[in-house]
């Protein structure tokens, strides 16, 4: 029988094996350091920033959903093209009037034999909404009844439009009608937790040692800064049909130890690059580089809730100045391509004409000019001057585009004077939900393909994730009345007249549309390009290794 890998950690010593384990085991023909020398075929995958949580429902890090989706199982999941397929639920059907959504769910089981019943789901559609978690990603789910209501304290969690009709038959009623709401559901903010670890552990029941999962794969593994592991779970619905009986994941910031791992042979794939060096990687690691056109838009967030960003005209000035154009052209990714608005051009449900930026046919020198003329206004001159910091991410393309920003900024005055300073990014996002900062970097990956999942980041009544504590009334009521509107083009031109107020407050300042960007070995199968970049290793395998069943862990050994 193998060893479960908790097990050979505990007898062999955590520290070495793990990465051993990840470094020869990537082709299926490295060893898993057990007792019976049977080999286990592992899948090792770069990811782009420490993991801080691996909890659904404390969780916004885009790194952090590629562990927690190889882990859980919503009701709905995606095939490797981002297809919506049936998850934990096998069938559904909807009200007449769009509000009620009736799940039929699969008789399946967690990590530990427990099944997995409707009551699972009410527990964590509870759960996210507890005003005691501080959900970051509360909002998101706020399209069902009485969410926002739930999460002020203002009503009791027994009033969440959730509820278990019987053990494998979930309800979920809404505010107001959602098409996108299958999509919704592949989000990490709606998978099911299992109440009885969670309530038995309380935080800690996201450690290795405790934590019991429905998905394919179970953390056995997680030293912070370093890497994580999972292992195959035998009582996932599907696991029969897994190529992997691991998978590690590291925590690299650092592009060239990316590189360094994949010409040692110990990485299969990693989740960016440097898009300056694209040709390069192209010609250094044949059939690698993987993009495409993404739902993903880089934005850069004033804080308009503190001075001198509580000013439109400062906001727009530094919005005016910055030269998307060269550094879309002469420094990012190619395929990156200036933004002027906020929801990406490809997003679904919004065929409509979109809303742009005034300046957007304005040269440089009238940009500069207006931006000058604006910060006068605002005061600000010879006797004084304007000092603001920005800060940037430690990954990805954004410390090469900060110097450029700078200089655009610093271009528009001799009295501008910008400041920039790296930031490791996870500890950028925790400074962005805590409005510490004032002008920040940041992007947004689209969690559903709707332009609600965009606009509603500036909504007044969103929280954590709307950084800069924009309120606008006149922009929450738009957004209020889109969204009870069931005639999807009437629901497209009420969102581009929202998103067409919110450009011209600025209170953020969209920079580019991304492309994708992996590095993924080409004798990996099973991986597409999707828009939301997401992969799930459930769907990975490599020539020469079949899918097959593992045995039951054997229980850890006394050290």
């Amino acid at each position: 029988m193998m060893k479960s890998l908790k097990s050979t950690l505990l007898s062999a010593g955590a520290a070495g094996l793990v990465f051993t384990l990840a470094a020869c085991g990537g082709g299926g023909n490295g060893g898993d350091g057990s007792e019976s020398g049977e080999e286990a075929a592992v899948l090792r995958r770069g990811i782009s920033a420490k993991v801080d949580t691996l909890d659904p429902h404390r969780s916004s890090a885009k790194w952090e959903n590629i562990v927690i989706s190889d882990m859980f199982v919503g009701l709905m999941t995606i095939t490797p093209d981002r297809e919506v397929i049936p998850g934990v639920a096998q069938s559904w059907e909807t009200s007449e009037d769009g509000l009620t959504w009736t799940f039929n769910l699969k008789e399946t089981q967690w990590s530990d034999g427990e099944p997995l019943t409707a009551d699972d789901f009410v527990y964590a559609f509870r759960r996210i909404q507890n005003p005691e978690i501080a959900s970051q990603y509360s909002s998101l789910l706020y399209i069902v009844k009485n969410a926002a209501a739930v999460n002020a304290g203002e009503l009791p969690p027994e009033e969440l439009g959730v509820r278990a009709i019987d053990d494998y038959t979930f309800e979920i009623t809404l505010e107001e009608p959602a098409p996108y709401l299958p999509g919704l559901l592949t989000h990490y903010t709606t998978y099911p937790v299992p109440e009885h670890i969670v309530e038995q552990y309380g935080e800690a029941w996201i450690q290795a040692d405790n934590i019991e999962v429905n998905g394919p794969y179970k953390l056995a593994y997680w030293r912070t800064g370093d890497q994580l592991v999972t292992e195959k779970n035998p009582l996932y619905y599907e696991a029969d049909e897994l190529c992997f009986d691991r998978v590690a994941y590291f925590e690299i910031e650092d592009a060239a130890a990316v590189e360094r791992r994949i010409e040692a042979g110990d990485l299969d794939i990693n989740n960016g690059f440097d898009g300056g060096r694209t040709e390069e990687l192209e010609a250094k690691f044949p059939g690698w580089v993987r993009t495409t056109p993404g739902l993903i838009t880089t934005y850069w967030t004033f804080n308009s809730s503190q001075a001198p960003f509580d000013d439109v005209r400062v906001r727009k000035a530094l919005s005016l100045a910055l030269d998307r154009e060269f550094i879309v052209d002469r420094v990012l990714t190619p395929g990156y391509v200036p933004a002027y608005s906020f929801v990406p051009p490809k997003m679904s449900n919004y065929e409509t004409e979109r809303p742009q930026v005034s300046f957007v046919d304005m040269s440089r020198e009238e940009r500069l000019a207006e931006a000058r003329s604006l910060l006068e206004e605002a005061g600000y001159g010879p006797d004084n001057s304007l000092t603001f910091e920005f800060i940037h991410r430690s990954t990805d393309d954004n410390p090469k585009a900060a110097p450029v920003a700078q200089a655009n900024w610093n271009e528009i005055a001799p009295w501008v004077d910008a400041q920039i300073l790296r930031q490791d990014t996870k500890v950028l996002y925790a400074r962005l939900r805590q409005s510490d900062f004032e002008v920040a970097d940041g992007a947004w990956v689209a969690d559903f393909d709707d332009p609600v999942n965009f606009l509603y980041l500036l909504d007044s009544e969103t929280g954590q994730q709307n950084y800069g504590r924009y309120s606008n009334p006149e922009y929450d009521a738009l957004l209020a009345e889109a969204s009870r509107t069931r005639d999807l083009q009437a629901r497209a031109e009420i969102f581009a007249e929202a998103e067409a107020l919110m450009l011209e407050d600025y209170p953020i300042t969209p920079m580019w549309v991304q492309v994708t960007k992996n590095l993924v070995d080409p004798e990996l199968t099973g991986w597409a390009e999707n828009a939301q970049d997401d992969h799930l290793s459930r769907w990975l395998c490599r020539p020469g290794l079949e899918p097959s069943t593992i045995d039951e862990p054997v229980a850890a050994e006394e050290d």
